[in-house]
């Protein structure tokens, strides 16, 4: 069943990805930036994607806590190594915009800092599992901390409300304006990068029982 879900959705991202860089490429330059403003159907997508991931991290960190199941502990560290990846490209693709834009490729401003901070944290959850051989320990640790970690994921979101920051304001949400027909591009990208973080997320669960598997068979090994 979890195959089938699988392809389905895989071909519904080839689909939807395929149809956005169609029309991405289709639309005419931003009048002030030029051609580098379309860097925002990958840059606000990915990042939206990666915050979802932190928080699905936490839901099933919190769950881990309160059941002890092991499954919990599995998407956290699954669903949180997929929202890495998203929350890189997101600093890689500001970074080529800031570039253009400002002509400099980083700038220690609200967002962009807090951006960083937060791929480190969890960046270090990862490394805080591979640090800790027992599972039931591994697991209870690295919920925690991963709880700790998505303090930071409202400082991301609102630092440009809170702070006058480089970054500009959002033109999603309140500061900002997009055209219409720009906007449905946009909503179309953000459902298929969240599809994509989705079948990634599936499948890197899949790897991790897998390993748990054979952990537990080399555990039972030993035991004998």
């Amino acid at each position: 069943m979890r195959d089938k879900i699988l392809w389905i959705l895989g071909i519904a991202v080839v689909a939807i990805l395929t149809r956005d860089i169609l029309a991405i490429v289709g639309l005419p330059p931003e009048k002030m930036q030029g051609a580098i403003f379309k860097i925002i159907f990958f840059h606000v997508p990915v990042a939206i994607t990666a915050l979802t991931a932190a928080g699905v991290a936490l839901i099933a960190s919190v769950l881990f806590l309160v059941t002890k199941n092991f499954l919990f502990d599995a998407l956290a560290v699954s669903v949180t190594e997929v929202g890495l990846a998203f929350l890189a490209a997101n600093l890689i693709t500001g970074s080529i915009w800031g570039r253009v834009a400002w002509g400099i490729w980083w700038a220690w401003d609200a967002r962009l800092t807090s951006a960083l901070v937060c791929w480190i944290l969890y960046a270090s959850y990862l490394m805080l599992r591979n640090a800790i051989d027992e599972p039931t320990q591994r697991a209870t640790f690295s919920a925690v901390f991963s709880i700790f970690c998505f303090i930071d994921v409202p400082i991301v979101i609102f630092s440009i409300k809170w702070w006058r920051t480089q970054h500009p304001q959002p033109v999603f949400w309140g500061g900002g304006s997009i055209p219409a027909d720009w906007f449905v591009v946009a909503l179309w990208q953000l459902l298929g990068m969240v599809l994509l973080g989705t079948v990634l997320t599936i499948i890197r669960l899949r790897d991790e029982e897998s390993q748990r598997e054979i952990e537990a068979m080399r555990r039972m090994a030993h035991a004998f």
